[in-house]
């Protein structure tokens, strides 16, 4: 995964040198802010769709593109290609430690049981897993949960051996018995249950560890070069997606079937995730409305609905502390150096 992260930066960079100041297009011909956004295929994020199709801040025009790879996602800000994307919360202090002109700006949802740990037929405690292969998002939120879980049950987090792979490949390589156990979310999870005979739930994102730390969520990144040099359009950007988790909040039936036609996923898969009626506790995330997401972020009083007021930075130190003990990081960083809150601070002052 180090190697990876350090590929993709270093061609980062090449993109980067190559490419002219004045090809970047930051308006249209109507005058809009153009941002580009990537996100990987998952209804958690779909809110950019909705936030598009309904032009919920006419100023802005967002390009939306489908990168399955978050560290592809964060190779292409750092070359000047996207300016915003939405991936998982734990990214910051690598970030930071890699030296990549990525902030994150917002925590944007917990998870709320759509995150599973599940075995295989061939396993029955944590124990069982000690010297076989796990699937996990190496570097992401999976290999920690995984890790906390294990040592929360007796087996130390560098007893087992982290399989790297995406979601679909995941459920392929669980259904083939090629690995024991692995970390899923929804839909992904629930299509191991349906085609694995004995495969089993052990732990999920609800259990109160997990929601009293918020570990596990999704957040928005920004690269540095658009929040200097464009923080306006910065701005426009934040108020956008939380104009779309209001509009689902508002109409969640239409919202619903806009956002799964532009992933291509049933509305069932959509609901499975985000849930039907707008009420942000019916599904397996909890999308954070803006006045959430400011309390979680420290930039207005009140407690959110998962952990405490300015939570971030104890967010930030728990997965600071995770990614040294995997060496995905040399040293611990001050939360600065990978969080910007910038952007939904000057949202909140304009409310």
């Amino acid at each position: 995964m180090k190697l990876r992260l350090i590929t993709l930066m270093m061609g980062a960079a090449l993109l980067s040198a190559s490419c002219k100041k004045d090809e970047a297009t930051t308006k249209n011909e109507e005058g809009k802010e153009v941002v580009k956004v990537s996100l990987f295929s998952w209804p958690g994020y779909a809110f950019w769709y909705l936030a598009k199709e309904k032009n919920l801040v006419p100023e802005l025009e967002l390009e939306i593109t489908i990168i399955e790879d978050p560290y592809e996602s964060f190779a292409q800000m750092s070359a000047g290609q996207l300016d915003v994307t939405s991936s998982t919360v734990e990214y910051g202090p690598i970030a930071a430690d890699q030296g990549v002109p990525v902030k994150m700006v917002t925590y944007t949802n917990p998870s709320y049981g759509t995150d599973k740990i599940i075995f295989g037929p061939s396993v029955e405690t944590a124990a069982d897993l000690k010297g076989k292969q796990v699937a996990v998002l190496e570097g992401g939120l999976t290999q920690i949960y995984m890790g906390i879980w294990l040592e929360e049950n007796g087996v130390k987090f560098d007893e087992v051996e982290y399989t790297n792979v995406i979601m679909d490949d995941a459920v392929a390589a669980m259904v083939s018995g090629s690995v024991a156990a692995g970390e899923f979310w929804e839909p992904f999870g629930g299509k191991v249950l349906s085609t694995l005979k004995g495969s089993k739930v052990m732990a999920t994102s609800k259990d109160p560890y997990f929601k009293k730390t918020a570990l596990l969520g999704d957040g928005m990144y920004m690269s540095s070069k658009f929040l200097e040099e464009r923080p306006e359009a910065a701005a426009l950007t934040m108020k956008a997606y939380f104009a779309a988790v209001k509009y689902w909040k508002e109409n969640p039936e239409e919202a619903n079937k806009i956002m799964a036609d532009a992933l291509g996923f049933s509305v069932e898969d959509i609901v499975t995730v985000i849930g039907a009626d707008g009420s942000a506790k019916d599904g397996g995330i909890y999308p954070f409305n803006l006045e959430e997401a400011a309390k979680f972020m420290g930039v207005m009083e009140g407690e959110p609905p998962f952990g405490s007021n300015n939570e971030i930075t104890r967010h930030w130190d728990l997965t600071t502390e995770w990614w040294l003990k995997f060496e995905m990081v040399k040293k611990a960083y001050p939360m600065e150096a990978g969080i910007d809150i910038t952007p939904i601070q000057a949202v909140v002052d304009n409310k």
